[in-house]
């Protein structure tokens, strides 16, 4: 399963899983250090950072932001 943090809410993390399905899950069983954007992964019974992922997705959010404000 793969979710992006939308947010953090105390000691929640909302997460966007699927692309449509938002889940509260708590901090503590995340990746230490995560941010909001981070793309996480649950395998094997615990939550990891894609870091490529994570990359990615920036790389193209700031990609499109220059686009938007281009003169």
């Amino acid at each position: 399963m793969k979710g992006i943090i939308d947010r953090f809410e105390g000691e929640l993390a909302v997460v966007e899983l699927d692309g449509n399905i938002m889940k509260n899950i708590y901090i503590s069983v995340l990746p230490s250090g995560v941010k909001e954007g981070d793309v996480i992964i649950f395998q094997n019974g615990k939550w990891s950072l894609d870091r490529m992922e994570t990359q990615k997705r920036r790389s193209g959010i700031e990609k499109k932001t220059k686009e938007l404000f281009k003169d």
